[in-house]
């Protein structure tokens, strides 16, 4: 690994939440259980897409041991909830849009009771007919899902005249690419436990990516004010941005409240499949011109994506894909035009990466193309094309200004891998019919949700009364490695030991609104809440610590155990609870502030970038058609590594979500129904697909006097690894990838040994 920090030291410890996760002893909200609690169970359509003609739940009702049966009549407050638009409903009323839309939740004394409850509901439907493909729901005479119609979002972006300067390029290619629909396939399926408690609050344990919002959606649902709802949000087995929205929380808030009992619920992974987000499905049309030198004049786009039934956030998907198929590059006119439909296949949504990951795998297999039909190297064409340190943004918008993508590329370019770049195809140590191949992708990812979006930011600091200082932060710990992070800040800014300090998050009841843990933003904003509140906390404790010792505050300092002398480090003159017994007043500093943004008007820009290069090789067996990835290389320019080891571990991890994304993943529709149920036909990359050689080099530089400090690196591994294996796949066999997960049926061929050896018998 090239990560520029010792492998000793205070920077590389046992992660917090580490001993009590490879044990098993950590508990995660679904393993919860309550004294008295019922069972949950959810009943959903069996059809995409359908008019409800009658709901009857008397049998149900009537079955001993079954305490609820709800519809659509029972939600008291608003029937709908998504993060952005309200449209999907909770309990539906009139008609069913997928096979995942829920038409009545129970409530028994057992599972299988409440199973038995789901069988004996009678829902009479009026079968439609359905739109399983985008592309068809555009048609004139489509079925229409919504009133609306079945457009969710337009975006697009135009500067100069694209269609008029294709007549002046030298070079023109045209493509179009298709990415699959992938799963989350976090360990914790959904689920949690719901406890109405005594004075008429309701309590949620239940994984989510925001509890504030969860807190202020199920408030509308339940039409409870939102202090009446504590949401508590932490630990999480996974997300990914599929726990981002809402789930099972309506049902569980619902059944608890009507029976006055705790209810228990838990997805089985069927369940997760077929009502859980997928990735979106995208189409992406490619059309760009270069110059006979190789530089790029026109760049035409068109997207169209598959959002499924309802928005959730299928529209900044879309706005953040539209940015991206522009990129890292200059061209002198562009001209992108894409939409977002409805149909009735499943729920798309939130997914890490965002949109990136589709629209970058069909950039950069523009680049490869371009390069090579202009005979020149890949890395230099993109070098010739590459935006400088100065440019604007993929908007033409002010950015933060970074040498980032410079530095990435010049990092790649040095790469042993890079210098084996040449020789692809047979090897003298391998079989005939095993090829090698060496490919790049280079990816200039955003941060954050963008200009227009409600981004809030901010912590609390606080001295608790047993002496510990209450590190409190709106986020929630999914596996990413929150905690460790915050916990290395924390040592690094304050002198603290980790015995110091508390760290306090995913409970709504306590956390200020630090905004949600997604799009890259988390790490960025805990250190820059930190850097606003270090100061004035410092002098806080510092001020009441000198009215204690009888001394000015200029004299002593913070540090492991509590306040120490300035001129005697070593000398510890008041633990913090003794500090914390003394002090008349709170000794608390909270910091509330917007994610930034750019100046500009344009919803959903950027102004903080991550940039790296990847760059992989590739076997691919011509007798399978499989692909198997045996060495990875990931510059990364992301400012200051607060965290090696979580540094380390989500370029790991995004990297394989990305190798399934590109080799095995997709969840496979027909008819708007789920082919694919369970992980024995879903198949995920384990370990033993991750062997081969894997180097990250982080690139910490940031230009003088900038205020943004670290970017997000969530996501920033999992973008440009498709792009990367597709050119390697082609150096090594020849054959071009335009669509994902690859098929490898596309990479079998008979070597010519093996053909003489068929044609003699």
């Amino acid at each position: 690994m090239g990560l520029n920090r010792s492998a000793s030291g205070e920077r590389w410890r046992v992660r917090p939440d580490g001993p009590a996760k490879v044990t098993g002893a950590l508990a995660y909200l679904t393993d919860m259980k309550a004294s008295g609690m019922l069972h949950g169970r959810v009943l959903r359509s069996p059809h995409p897409f359908a008019r409800i003609i009658d709901i009857d739940t008397t049998k149900a009702a009537a079955l001993p041991g079954v305490h609820a049966v709800l519809t659509y009549k029972d939600v008291p407050g608003l029937n709908a909830y998504g993060i952005a638009v309200q449209d999907q409903p909770v309990l539906c009323e009139d008609y069913v849009r997928y096979v995942g839309d829920a038409v009545a939740t129970v409530a028994a004394d057992t599972p299988e009771l409440a199973e038995r409850a789901l069988s004996l509901i009678e829902v009479e439907y009026e079968v439609l007919p359905i739109v399983d493909d985008p592309e068809t729901a555009l048609e004139e005479g489509a079925p229409q899902l919504h009133p609306h119609g079945n457009v969710l979002h337009r975006a697009g972006y135009k500067a100069g005249e694209a269609d008029s300067a294709f007549a002046t390029c030298a070079h023109i290619i045209e493509e179009t690419y298709t990415t699959p629909r992938q799963m989350h396939t976090y360990m914790e399926t959904e689920g949690g436990l719901f406890v109405p408690e005594k004075d008429g609050r309701l309590t949620v344990y239940a994984p989510t990516q925001h509890g504030l919002m969860d807190r202020l959606q199920l408030s509308r649902i339940l039409a409870k004010p939102q202090q009446e709802i504590r949401v508590v949000s932490s630990p999480i087995g996974g997300s990914f941005g599929g726990k981002d929205e809402l789930n099972i929380q309506p049902y569980g808030a619902l059944l608890a409240l009507y029976t006055k009992r705790p209810v228990r619920i838990h997805n089985s992974r069927w369940e997760s499949v077929r009502a859980g987000l997928k990735r979106h499905p995208m189409r992406i049309a490619m059309k760009t011109g270069v110059s006979e030198e190789g530089r790029l004049l026109a760049h035409q786009v068109r997207i169209v994506a598959d959002t499924g039934p309802y928005a959730t956030l299928g529209a900044e998907v879309l706005n953040f894909a539209v940015e991206h198929v522009i990129g890292p590059y200059r061209y002198a006119n562009l001209d992108v035009d894409s939409v977002s439909v409805h149909t009735n296949n499943g729920m798309s949504g939130e997914f890490r990466g965002f949109g990136g990951n589709q629209a970058i795998f069909a950039l950069e297999g523009q680049m490869d193309r371009l390069a090579e039909r202009l005979g020149m190297d890949p890395w230099q064409f993109r070098r010739l094309n590459m935006r400088q340190q100065h440019d604007p943004g993929p908007f033409g918008h002010p950015i933060a200004q970074t040498n980032g993508a410079e530095q990435v590329w010049a990092a790649l370019e040095e790469s042993s891998l890079c210098a084996e770049r040449d020789t692809s195809g047979d090897t003298a140590t391998t079989p005939p019919w095993i090829k090698t191949g060496t490919g790049a992708a280079f990816v200039m990812h955003g941060a954050g949700l963008g200009f227009g979006i409600p981004d809030p930011a901010g912590g609390r600091l606080q001295l608790a009364a047993d002496g510990k200082i209450e590190v409190l932060f709106g986020y929630e710990e999914f596996g990413q490695g929150l905690i460790a992070t915050l916990e290395l800040m924390m040592i690094e800014e304050f002198g603290l030991s980790a015995d110091d300090f508390r760290i306090m998050i995913g409970d709504t009841d306590i956390v200020p609104d630090s905004g949600s843990s997604t799009a890259s933003r988390a790490t960025s904003m805990m250190w820059k809440s930190l850097q606003r509140m270090r100061d004035p906390f410092r002098q806080h404790i510092l001020a009441t610590a000198a009215k204690r010792l009888e001394c000015e505050a200029k004299q002593l300092i913070m540090g492991s155990g509590g306040i120490r002398s300035k001129q005697q480090p070593d000398k510890l003159l008041l633990s913090y609870l003794e500090l914390a017994a003394f002090s008349d007043e709170p000794v608390v500093v909270e910091t509330n502030f917007i994610f930034p943004a750019p100046d500009t008007k344009r919803v959903g820009a950027h102004l903080l970038y991550t940039y790296a290069a990847v760059a992989v090789q590739v076997e691919v067996n011509t007798l399978t058609g499989r692909v198997r990835v045996i060495d990875q290389f990931h510059a990364v320019a992301a400012g200051p590594v607060m965290n090696p080891q979580g540094y380390l571990g989500q370029i790991e991890g995004g990297s394989s979500m990305a190798l399934g994304y590109t080799l095995t993943e997709k969840a496979v529709m027909e008819q708007g129904q789920y082919m694919t149920k369970n992980l024995d036909t879903y198949l995920i990359p384990t370990i033993a697909e991750s062997t081969g050689r894997f180097e990250v080099v982080p690139i910490e530089d940031l230009p003088e006097g900038d205020e943004h400090g670290p970017r997000g690196v969530g996501e920033i591994g999992s973008v440009g690894l498709a792009p990367a294996i597709a050119e390697a796949v082609y150096q090594a066999v020849g054959k071009r990838i335009t669509k994902l997960p690859i098929d490898p049926k596309e990479l079998q061929e008979i070597p010519s040994f093996m053909g003489k050896a068929v044609r003699n018998g």
